[in-house]
């Protein structure tokens, strides 16, 4: 059974940054799908960012584009979210997820696509 675990997250003022990894477990490494999603209070959960693992592709949602990076760490099985500049509006709880395919044989933006979940792990970004 694949396993994925959250960590990093926490407290931080505007313009600050924090980093989120993603554990995954049980997974071969080779072509999946590792998004991040988040989830604002009385939200929807909305998709963050994608890569395909191995070939390291990248896609994310024009709301982050330019202050988040997500990254794989191969030799770890890791896939971390890079978030900089951040802003109040970024508070939410964020989510890893795996398909077991590439991100461009799947609509990597919506939830349905995923089958695996990380815990979720709190990011606040307040004054």
């Amino acid at each position: 059974q694949v396993q994925l675990v959250n960590s990093g997250g926490g407290s931080v003022q505007p313009g600050g940054s924090l980093r989120l990894s993603c554990a995954a477990s049980r997974v071969s490494w080779g072509s999946n799908c590792i998004g991040w999603f988040r989830q604002a209070p009385g939200k929807a959960r909305e998709w963050v960012a994608s890569i395909t693992t191995g070939g390291g592709q990248t896609s994310y949602d024009d709301s982050v584009a330019g202050r988040f990076t997500i990254s794989q760490d191969k030799s770890k099985e890791t896939v971390d979210l890079q978030m900089n500049s951040l802003k109040p509006e970024d508070t939410a709880t964020y989510y890893c997820a795996l398909a077991p395919r590439s991100c461009w044989n799947i609509q990597a933006y919506a939830e349905a696509a995923y089958r695996y979940w990380g815990q979720g792990t709190q990011v606040t970004v307040s004054e």
